[in-house]
């Protein structure tokens, strides 16, 4: 997890007795499960692309968008005489809007996102790269420009998901120790993303966002979850082990945490988010054991229109 333990109860393979090198962030790792999200990551693109309609409107750009009627007070420089002429109304061209924004993405790659339970579909370092990659293919085909921060320069090729694949392999040894988002230039008025546990010191986390927020980026917290994290389904006799350190916690009755820990949880996501909110950024929840798809849409529809999602 980036930064230090919650609680020693928020290292949940114990049950199962599943270690972070089962799933995997290790860098060898992440790069021969590379293809496998690639592939991911299309599909639920794809799946929501026509979802997302927030960012086509008229403005300063060379490309035809529509034709609308003339409206009266407005300069008769602006009538499209042959298409008027083919009706007994007046119409105006418009052209798109084409200021395309730059959106900088951090996916977290620290040992607690290797974990997965019996109860999630994905891995969250899975879940996490799938997601980040298909956002970056929605953000392009809407005209915006994508980037790993601190990896990667802003694209807005087609082929984005294969360059930041790449880049993520490259530098998977880098980013799989590396606990907090890079302190790496970026434009003004940029869109930052990151999708990460945030398993982390919110205090730490504040000061991260305050930074990016004084430098004029906006943008969202995508909070990856095993469904195990929140329901702590774990009884009886049961070891619990850190994913940082060596760490480990014997719980003789471990139901009798349950209370607890569902209070600590609650505490700490409402520091993120009020640490998220202070700096203008969404906070955004997704569960490893709910729709990929209905994550990328909500956060990309949110990030379009500015919005806090929560």
């Amino acid at each position: 997890m980036i930064g230090a333990p919650l609680v020693t109860t928020q290292a949940f393979e114990a049950e199962e007795r599943i270690e972070a090198s089962a799933q995997g962030a290790s860098a060898a790792e992440l790069s021969s499960r590379m293809p496998t999200l690639i592939g991911k990551a299309c599909e639920i693109a794809a799946s929501v692309i026509h979802g997302v309609h927030g960012r086509r409107r008229a403005g300063q750009g060379e490309t035809f968008w529509q034709f609308r009627p003339f409206m009266v007070g407005e300069v008769a420089q602006r009538i499209d005489w042959r298409r008027s002429a083919r009706s007994d109304h007046l119409y105006v061209r418009e052209r798109e809007w084409e200021a395309a924004h730059s959106y900088f993405l951090w996916i977290d790659c620290s040992p607690s996102m290797a974990f997965a339970s019996s109860l999630a579909r994905d891995a969250k370092i899975d879940r996490a790269v799938t997601i980040g990659f298909a956002l970056a293919d929605v953000l392009v085909r809407g005209g915006e420009r994508a980037a790993l921060l601190g990896l990667t320069k802003t694209i807005s090729a087609r082929d984005v998901i294969e360059r930041l694949a790449l880049a993520l392999v490259e530098s998977a040894a880098a980013v799989a120790s590396a606990e907090w988002p890079p302190h790496a230039p970026f434009p003004p008025r940029a869109k930052i993303v990151l999708i990460s546990d945030f398993l982390c010191d919110p205090k730490e986390l504040s000061r991260r966002l305050r930074d990016f927020a004084s430098a004029g980026a906006t943008g969202a917290l995508l909070m990856i979850a095993d469904p195990s994290e929140e329901s702590f389904p774990f009884s009886g006799e049961t070891l619990f082990l850190d994913t940082d350190s060596s760490a480990a916690f014997h719980a003789g009755r471990a139901e009798s945490f349950r209370e607890t820990y569902e209070e600590r949880l609650a505490r700490h996501r409402n520091e993120i988010a009020e640490a998220a909110r202070k700096a203008g950024f969404s906070v955004q929840l997704h569960r490893t054991d709910r729709s990929a798809a209905d994550a990328l849409l909500a956060l990309a529809m949110g990030l379009y229109a500015g919005s806090e999602l929560f």
